[in-house]
């Protein structure tokens, strides 16, 4: 198995050593960065499998690091985990909305920490070609399974990891509705630290990226009081 590389990005250089220990002691390669610049510079250079991202970090905060990772097609579906002091359910949010795949806060548990890593990169992970069709087309949404594009009215869309495999999921159901939890046993599996409040999240990143209009939404529907449910061609 090729080893996995995780970068580990916090200005607090013995966090940083702590966890890279510990990553390296469990077979992981590590790179490191002491501020968001530096950190950027080395997503492109060393082109990590995961990234351990500190939400407050000189030169360039850890949001805009995130920002960044997912605004370029190149970059935009590597794994992201948040590590943050701060822990007001705001700033949660923010760092999901941003597009951060889980969020830990400091003080931690650093086999806590490592476990999420495992299950990040365990999700993240895309299906083998011979288990995806080929493509998928339904009013104005044509998504190229092997090659992971999305485009919407012929406009390209840039999705993470995740939320590709969410509107996978919801495209190969259509017309049944999922609660919050079924989506987090089905999309997260056994990540077992991860809230109900990701599903909404990661919806509305979803739809931020490939409904024309939030206020009609065309693919993916709020269920009132159950869940969300894909309105596909079989629905």
């Amino acid at each position: 198995m090729t080893q996995k590389k995780i970068l580990v990005a916090d200005d607090e250089k013995d966090i940083v050593e702590l966890i890279a220990y510990n990553l390296e002691r469990d077979g992981f390669a590590v790179c490191k960065a002491l501020d968001g610049r530096k950190a950027w510079e080395l997503v492109h250079a060393e082109k990590p499998d995961l990234v351990i991202l500190d939400l407050m970090m000189p030169a360039m905060p850890g949001m805009e690091v995130c920002r960044r990772i997912r605004g370029q097609a190149s970059t935009a579906s590597m794994p992201i985990i948040m590590l943050t002091a701060k822990t007001d359910s705001s700033d949660k949010v923010l760092g999901l909305e941003v597009g951060a795949d889980d969020y830990v806060t400091k003080p931690f548990h650093v086999q806590e920490l490592i476990a999420r890593v495992r299950a990040v990169l365990r999700r993240s992970e895309r299906l083998p070609d011979a288990d995806l069709p080929e493509s998928f087309n339904y009013r104005g949404l044509h998504i190229d399974f092997k090659s992971y594009r999305v485009k919407v009215d012929d406009r390209p869309v840039e999705l993470s990891a995740r939320e590709f495999k969410l509107l996978q999921f919801l495209i190969g159901h259509p017309g049944r509705v999922y609660s919050r939890e079924q989506l987090l046993d089905r999309i997260w599996g056994d990540e077992a630290f991860v809230e109900p409040r990701t599903v909404d999240v990661h919806i509305s990143r979803l739809r931020g990226a490939i409904e024309p209009d939030l206020s009609e939404p065309r693919y993916i529907i709020t269920v009132r009081g159950i869940g969300y449910k894909f309105t596909g061609p079989d629905s």
